[in-house]
């Protein structure tokens, strides 16, 4: 194992947030805050409590989610796609690392800013909203569970793409959506009957209900359930890394 390589991949990736502080955390923990001005302290002051949790609380688990999903992928496939846009993907194919290191240094970074960014805009959100935590362990293990995955998904993204705008496609035409309505603002449970079923194919039903759960002992579906699907999902991931680069996939630029 080339720890020197893996070391130097992951201290290069996360020497670009601290360059970039203001798009890589300031730009995402802002529009987050406006997010709990608007419907945590001004609507959620008019509106009832859900599962016995105020509203401003209720949706902060499913704002958490939103931005750590949304950057997980952003930071994890702009790491790997912007050296083969500029050339210097070449000098890390030159090196005496392996895929498994390179994935390691690339995810690595990306999920620690992640994970950095979740407790940041939790923090923020005291400001704003009171609120607990029930089971905090568990709270830490979905934030770094959903970050290491997305973070692998965001990789093979990056890989994937061959310009900026298939880079955007996917997080914004598929997770956004799908993460406004897998329950980030609502209990399905207020859902008619057969939505509350159609939901359930969504798969971010199940990391906002189980990241939820960590907070207040309140879940749209059973913890087990929302546990499994998440490593269900990180065993894909692990395995589309996998098969790329055991069938020989080449990172092209």
């Amino acid at each position: 194992m080339n720890w020197y390589g893996i070391k130097a991949i992951y201290k290069f990736e996360m020497s670009r947030t601290w360059r970039t502080l203001m798009q890589s955390i300031a730009s995402p923990v802002l529009s987050t805050s406006l997010y709990f001005i608007v419907f945590g302290a001004a609507i959620g002051s008019r509106m009832g409590d859900i599962d016995g949790v105020s509203y401003g609380a209720f949706i902060i688990p499913g704002l958490v989610m939103l931005a750590l999903l949304s950057e997980s992928i952003s930071n994890a496939s702009f790491g790997i796609f912007f050296p083969k846009f500029s050339g210097t993907i070449y000098e890390v194919l030159s090196a005496p690392v392996s895929p498994f290191e390179i994935v390691t240094g690339y995810v690595g970074a990306a999920a620690t800013k992640s994970i950095l960014l979740g407790l940041l805009i939790l923090l923020t959100a005291r400001f704003f909203v009171d609120y607990e935590i029930v089971h905090p362990w568990w709270m830490l293990a979905f934030l770094a569970l959903t970050a290491l995955t997305f973070s692998l998904f965001g990789f093979i993204i990056g890989i994937w793409a061959d310009d900026f705008q298939k880079l955007q496609v996917i997080p914004l035409m598929v997770i956004t959506p799908l993460t406004f309505l897998g329950g980030a603002f609502y209990s399905i449970s207020m859902l008619p009957e057969v939505w509350q079923k159609i939901t359930l194919f969504n798969p971010v039903v199940y990391l906002i209900s189980g990241f939820r759960w960590a907070f207040y002992g309140v879940a749209d579906v059973n913890l087990g359930l929302s546990v499994g699907m998440t490593l269900l999902f990180l065993l894909l991931c692990l395995t589309a890394v996998w098969w790329i680069f055991r069938t020989g996939y080449r990172i092209k630029t």
